[in-house]
Formats: C-alpha cells, structure tokens, sequence
C-alpha cells in the first residue's frame, strides 16, 4: 500500500491518452472529448495513428511527447500494453489508468499473463496503475474528466470510489440530477496496483474532499484496507456499500460458527471497527453523508419530536421502533413547561404536537425547553402546511434557536413540497439537516447513532495478552499439537473442552468410554441425570445423527442407550469413524438459564471473528448472531453481546433473574485471546454455552485446526495493543519507569502531563502557546492506529496505586513505510533524568525493527539544546524551514553506532 505518485494520478498536470481515436465511439475518442470538454486546463497530448484527434495535434508514439504526462489514460489492446507500460516508464510518466480489459487471460511469450507483465513494468519506472478494466476517473474541481462516463460532474466535497464501473455510470447520472458535486468519482477497475486502502490515504488527507463514499465488492489486503479506512475515518465520514452477500463459504463451514459468520456479517463487523457507516443504497448514502456532514456531535440517543400535528408524530415514532431507536421520556419539569406554555390540547407526551394553528414564536419556545432538558439529546421539528401559520416563518424562527444554540442538534422535516420548497431551502443554506419525509429524517438521526457508535468502536484498541486472567497456553497448544500430529483437524469433545479449561472457561467433567460397557461402569460414579454422546471426529453435530440423549438415570440405562446409538450412527453415517462416547453428568437448568453460542470462524478477507448469539440445536433456524473483529476487550464484548436479540433476554424477565453478564463478556475475552495465541484454531463452536446468574458453563465445544499460514496478531484485521513492547526503565534518581505504547485510556494522564509542561516547553513543543489540548485533539493523539503511528510513554506507578505520565514519544509513518516523524517531550521538572533520552531511542530501534527508512523531526532554530539532543543521538540538520524551523533527520539504513552520552533535554 502507498500514496507515491497519487497525486498525478488523482490531481495530474498533463494527461496523455494513448490509444486517442477519431473512430466513432471508441473510448480514445470519448476520453479526449471528455478532457476537452471538461475544460482540462493542462497539456492534452493524444497518442495515435491518427494526425489530429478533437482538434488537438496527436503524436505518433509516446518518444515523441513533448514531456513526460503525469498521468497516461491507456486505451489500447492488450497485446501492446506491456511495450506501451515500457515507453511510459522510459519517458518517465508517474500514472497510468488501463481502461483495456482482459489482461490476466492474455498471456506473453514467457508465459506470464500480460497483468502481471504489466504491472511488474510499471512497478520498476515507479508507476502507480488505476485498473485495468476501468472506466477512469473525474475530479471536477481541476476540470478533469478523465474517463469514458456518459457525462460530467459537478464539483463538490464527496469522494466517491467504485468497484463498479456500471454503478459508477448510474449513479453519476443519478447525482447529477440532484445537484450533488463531487471532489472525485474513482472507478478502480480489477485493482491491480491502485486499490481501496491507497485510495482511502489519499483522500482522507485530501483538503477538498468532505466525506468519502465506498462501493465494495470485495477487499484485499484486510490489513492495509482497516488501516486505511480507520485513518480516513478518523478525519471525516467514511460510509459503504457492499454487494455481494455470498453464501458459498458458509456452505463449506464445518460448525455452526463457521455456516453462521457469512461474509456480509464479517464486513459488518469490519466496517463498525473501522468507524465508517454502512447504507443499503445509493440515495441513502448520499442521504446519510448530508446529515453526518451537518450535524453536530450526538451525545446519546434521546429523541424529542415536536410536530404541528399527531399524525406525523406517529409515523416518525413508528419508524424510530422500527429502526431500534428510542423516545426521549419527558421529565415532570418540561411537561410543566410546555403546560404553561402549549395549547390545552396538546399531546402531553413525546411526539409532542403543539398544534395545529402553531407559529414560529410557539415552535422557538417550545424548541428552547426541549434543548436545555440534559434528558434530551436531540431534537427532530416537524412541520406540515397549515392555511394559519406561515412555513417560512416558523422556518426562521427554528433557524434561530439553531444558531443560538451551538450545541444542540436539531433536524427538521418540513412535509410537503410547493409550500416548503422555501423553507427546506432556508434549512440548507443554514446548516441545518432537512428532510422530505418523517422516514427520511428518522433514518438520518439512526444513521447518526450508529455512526457515533462506530466511532467508538474505532477507538477501542484491546491488548494483545490476557491481563484479567493468565491462560494455561503451553496445555492448549500441547493438546492441539498431539491431534494435528496424528492428523486429524478435529479435536475430540474431551480434547476441546481441555483447550477451553486451559482458558479458563468453565465446562461440565467430561469423561471418555471407548465401548459401551466402559461408559456404564464410569456411569456408576456419577451422581443424578447423565448425557450421552457418539465421539467421533468425523461428526461434528452429533444431534443431527441421533448422537446425544440426554437425562440418562444410572449405568444400565447409559449402557443401553450406547447400543443403541451405535447403531443409529452407523446406520444414518455408516462411514463415520467412530472412537467411542462421553460420558458426562447433566447440567442443572435454573431459572433464567439461557443457551449460547461463542466460536470463531476464519473469514478468507478479514481473517479470525469472532461469533455470539442464541445457541442450541436449532441455532441456524434462530438466526439470532452477531459478528465482532477480535482482539476484544470489555467493551467490545459487551457490544457484541448488545447486537443480539437474546441479550434482551439475559437482562431478566417476568421474575427471572439476570444472567450474570460479567461471566459472559470474560468468555468472550477468552476466546479472542485463544485467536491470537493459538493459530491453529480456524474454527470453534461453544454451543451451548449455559449462562445464568451464577456464571457460565460449556456443555459442548468442537475446535477445527489446521496448519496456520500466518501466526500470532499478523493474522488479525485489526492490530492489537503491542504488549510485548513493554519495557521497564531506572531514571537517573533511582525510581522504576514502564516505558510501553500508549492506550485510549491515558488522555486523562496526558492532560496532565501538558499542564505540568512549563511555557516554554509548549512553545517547542507545539511551535506556539497552547493553554490546553481539546478533547479531540487528545483522544488523536492516545487513540491511534499501531500499523500507522507509534507513541511510547512513560508511566510511574504512584504509591496510592494511580499512574502518572512523565513523557511521551511518538511518530507517524506515511504509507509507503520510508518515513516517519517524530516529536518527543518529558515533564519540565524531569530533564536530565535520562527518560528522552531512552524514549528516543526505543522508537529509532522501533522504527528500524519496522523497516522504516529515516525518521524526521522539526525543531525551533531556539531550541539550541533539543538540537544538540538530537545531534548527539545520530540525527543530521537538513534544511531550514521558513527561517525558524529546522529539520532533522535520522537514517535508519546506517548501522547502528553508540553515541556519546547526549545532554538529555527531550523537548
């Protein structure tokens, strides 16, 4: 993944179009006419056969260009794209986009498809590739239009990115008629080099663009694609698309974890991680990006809806049940309120309807009670024609409150359409969210629920080890060792319940019988009701072949019953390997009891997830689940466990007591540690796990194995918290420092820290006086992405138990892994007590261990003794910035060398 040369790409100087035609209809034609018209203001430079093409003088081949183009639009046939791709790269253009299709089923005379040729061509001269097969690009905002669309677009702040150039085509005809503008509309084609984590870098830091829109079809690189979108995402609106709802690898799944986790659930789940927001289609989405784009930050999820008459009420409050949502109750203080202030006959309750003949002075008032209750967090006005009151005014006046009330959020509805063409009109221009129907705005508020919510998700960054438990890993791992070693890939039911004991994940005593006279004689010591069970690897839902009975009494009844099974088995599945039985006692059932699902499937995009839901026999039939990325942490798992219908359930109902939550989310825990220390796993069912008041128990576990292609956290889509970074440090005055990376949990600390930073230290830090960080800026700086950015601090441990930050270094990389920038700061008080001067240096072994290739700081030309610092450790003075500002540079490629002992100033 790399941003190198995105910008000719995407904001190119020159455009060459290689292939431009006078031939009717050929896309060499359409694509200079389409530059022309557009009113491209660089150098057009056709390549072809013919003299001249839409006017412009053509040349005979790419030598003899004037110049090298920034960007090549490619539309020839595939047989001479590889020497086309070798002119490019000698005459030195940076782009191309290969609008040919067909290139990875031609192959050349060495017998490499001519794709891969291609693009092997373009990687040496450095050439970043859109496509092939795809229909171009636009970004009206240079005038380019560099594609063979059907038509322009006009300018705007939303990037849109396809995988679909049909899409693409439909719905820039559909924005056009609507008056959406875009900053760019990318159609990327087969991805071949150029693909959605590029694109998403790029245009997360681009300037001119607002919110990004996606239509995916597929991901590659899981990795670089979260990383990607959780950077865009941090920066502005990110929301998808998603066709294709395969269900081909649920079909080949071996446990019901594996046959429920289907691929759109999975995407799901990455998209919450990622803090991006899911539509369903194309008017939603740019629906969705309005409201997000105008709204202001939502604090909870308490709507008040005020409605000049109760059948819109209704219908709103109807659609907000649907969608999950919930009605703001109204304290007895605001029904006085509006007592005192709304006619007789108005609803009393939420929808609040104050009535027909209402104004904008009734509607502001009213609107004003509404925002200073803290039992609201936001606030949809409703509004239908009526011959007694004026829309416009009404309009106004709301306008008014919105402006006088910073923080409010406020969406209104004005119902109709001649009437309030006007007023929607007014909302617009003011900033205010405006919709055309009470689903409309419904759907906007949810849309901004859960794209909060997702932000939250995107900040939660759980460790890598377990620190509420120490699981037995060298058990588990020996267990699964000792079954891959006798090839078979699925462990025994006494094999996985051991894995999941070494977990610490509660399970019934399950005791093996390889006939069925073993299993009456452990029969005899088993107190109470007994289950039964066929063991057999090749039988992974025993009751589906008649293998399980339960609530056995004693040793004759056990010992009859396994005849029996036998017999079912082998008759139902006659070629199953049969090993023998558990025996095991019954679980009590209490009051309240509910049975789970827990497991984890192996999705071939975004790797291990993580699965809940209500389990049992009839498990697919309920369909009730949920999906999660691991690494999981407390929250996470609560989420999880929140996205599912039996949840509702577990809370306690009709006199039966609440399962004990707690219990439940450490299971969850457990299992995303099992994801990251035991690789082999690729499957696991936990059905049922039994959940009641007193905890959780598993009454049956299947694990499927196999040799793992990749270990430990590589496996992940989502990079967990690097514990094993962590390290201790004695300052110089003897007291013990951990040095580790820093958590969302340490902005409190930090606030601190900059408090305690003398005024001068800031100047130097921050290259200007900054009283306090915002909320924001600081949850950027301890909320970050470990596969971008890099922040180790260090931590004292106090004598009443709490923890104090002392000092903070920290880096970001660019994409492409060559550079990367730092910044480092120690308390004022604690200059020369050696912690810069380690904190520097663990990020330059950091950085080098990464393959990073130099990293680069600036500093204040003042600040004479963090150059000296700096100068000391390695780093080389290479420019000066205007007038005041150095940078400094240190090479990671040079081999490490000891430098004398610097003066330790860290600021």
């Amino acid at each position: 993944m790399s941003v190198r040369n995105l910008k000719a790409l995407f904001r190119p100087q020159s455009v060459a179009v290689v292939g431009a035609s006078t031939k009717a209809n050929s896309p060499g034609l359409v694509v200079m006419r389409n530059l022309i018209q557009a009113g491209f203001q660089g150098p057009i430079m056709p390549v072809g056969a013919e003299k001249s093409v839409c006017g412009v003088l053509a040349y005979p081949d790419i030598a003899s260009l004037p110049h090298a183009p920034d960007l090549a639009m490619l539309c020839t046939p595939v047989n001479t794209l590889v020497d086309v791709m070798r002119s490019l790269g000698e005459k030195g253009a940076k782009a191309a986009c290969i609008m040919t299709a067909g290139l990875q089923h031609a192959n050349g005379a060495d017998g490499r498809s001519v794709l891969e040729t291609v693009t092997a061509v373009a990687k040496s001269h450095g050439i970043r590739l859109l496509g092939p097969n795809s229909m171009g690009m636009l970004v009206p905002g240079i005038g380019l239009n560099a594609s063979f669309a059907p038509e322009n677009a006009p300018a705007g702040k939303i990037a849109f990115v396809s995988q679909s150039g049909a899409l693409c085509t439909a719905v820039l005809d559909w924005a056009c008629a609507k008056g959406i503008g875009f900053s760019h509309f990318i159609h990327t084609g087969e991805s071949a080099d150029v693909d959605f984590g590029d694109i998403l870098d790029y245009l997360g830091s681009d300037p001119h663009t607002r919110a990004i829109l996606l239509y995916l079809q597929t991901v590659d690189e899981q990795r670089n694609f979260m990383s990607a979108a959780r950077a865009a995402a941090r920066n502005k609106p990110v929301l998808a698309i998603k066709a294709g709802r395969s269900t081909e690898g649920a079909l080949a799944a071996s446990s019901h974890t594996g046959a429920l986790a289907g691929s759109d659930l999975v995407f799901d789940a990455a998209i919450r991680r990622a803090g991006m927001l899911r539509v369903k289609d194309i008017e939603e989405i740019f629906g969705a990006v309005e409201t997000l784009a105008r709204s202001r930050p939502m604090k909870g999820n308490r709507l008040a809806v005020v409605t000049n008459g109760g059948g819109l009420g209704v219908i709103a409050a109807d659609d907000l049940a649907d969608g999950g949502g919930e009605l703001a109750d109204l304290p007895l203080d605001v029904v006085d309120k509006l007592n005192a202030l709304l006619p007789a006959n108005w609803s009393r309750g939420n929808p609040i309807d104050v009535v027909g003949d209402a104004g904008g002075e009734r509607y502001a008032k009213t609107l004003s009670i509404l925002l200073d209750c803290k039992c609201i967090d936001a606030v949809l006005v409703m509004y239908a024609p009526t011959a007694i009151s004026d829309p416009d005014e009404v309009a106004e006046a709301v306008i008014k409150v919105f402006k006088d009330k910073p923080r409010a959020n406020i969406m209104t509805c004005w119902v109709g359409h001649q009437k309030v063409a006007t007023a929607r009109k007014k909302f617009a221009d003011s900033g205010v969210p405006t919709f055309e129907t009470p689903k409309a705005a419904v759907q906007g508020y949810l849309h901004l629920l859960e794209y909060r919510k997702n932000q939250e998700l995107l900040m939660e960054v759980p460790a890598s080890a377990a620190t509420d438990f120490v699981p037995d890993v060298a058990l588990a791992k020996g267990v699964i060792a000792e079954v891959m070693g006798r090839g078979d890939s699925m462990l025994t039911e006494a094999e996985a319940k051991t894995v999941l004991s070494a977990y610490g994940i509660p399970t019934v005593a399950t005791h093996t019988a390889h006939n069925p006279a073993e299993a009456s004689r452990i029969a005899k010591d088993i107190e109470g009701p007994i289950a039964l069970k066929i063991l057999s690897a090749d039988i992974v839902h025993k009751s589906d072949v008649g293998g399980v009975v339960l609530n056995l009494d004693g040793p004759f009844e056990v010992e009859k019953a396994a005849h029996a099974m036998l017999e079912r088995v082998k008759a139902t599945y006659p070629d199953a390997r049969i090993e023998g039985f558990t025996v095991q006692p019954m679980a009590i059932r209490k009051p309240g009891t509910q049975e789970l699902i827990v497991g984890i499937a192996t999705d071939p995009i975004f790797g291990p997830v993580i699965l809940f839901g209500q389990g049992g026999v009839a498990v697919e039939v309920i369909g009730d689940r949920a999906v999660a990325l691991p690494p999981l942490n407390l929250h996470l798992a609560s989420e999880l466990v929140q996205r599912t219908r039996v949840a509702r359930l577990l809370k306690g109902y009709r006199g039966r007591p609440p399962a004990n939550m707690d219990a439940l989310h450490m299971t969850l825990i457990q299992v995303s540690q099992m994801v990251i220390d035991l690789p082999e796993i690729v499957e696991l069912d936990i059905n049922p796990l039994r959940c009641d008041a007193s905890g959780v128990l598993a009454l049956d576990a299947a694990i499927k194995v196999a040799v793992p292609q990749r270990t430990g956290a590589d496996r992940l889509a989502i990079r967990p918290y690097p514990a094993e970074l962590e390290e201790m440090f004695t300052m110089t005055d003897g007291r013990q420092v951990l040095l580790r990376p820093i958590r969302p949990e340490d902005e409190p600390n930090h606030h601190v820290l900059v408090s305690k930073l003398t005024p001068e230290d800031i100047r130097f830090r921050f290259f200007g006086l900054v009283h306090e960080l915002p909320h924001t800026e600081m949850a950027r700086l301890t909320q970050i992405d470990y596969d971008r950015e890099m922040a180790f601090i260090g931590e004292l441990s106090l004598p009443d138990g709490g923890k104090e930050t002392l000092g903070v270094v920290r880096t970001v990389t660019d994409p492409d892994n060559e550079a990367a920038e730092f910044a480092v700061v120690v308390r004022s008080d604690l200059k020369g007590s050696g912690l810069g001067k380690r904190l520097l240096v663990k990020m330059i072994e950091y950085c080098r261990s990464r393959g990073t290739n130099v990293i680069v700081g600036q500093v204040l030309k003042d600040n004479r003794r963090m150059l000296k610092f700096v100068e000391h450790l390695g780093f080389v003075q290479t420019k000066t910035i205007d007038g005041d500002i150095v940078e400094v540079e240190y090479d990671l490629k040079k081999p490490a060398v000891t430098a004398p002992e610097p003066p330790d100033n860290d600021r």
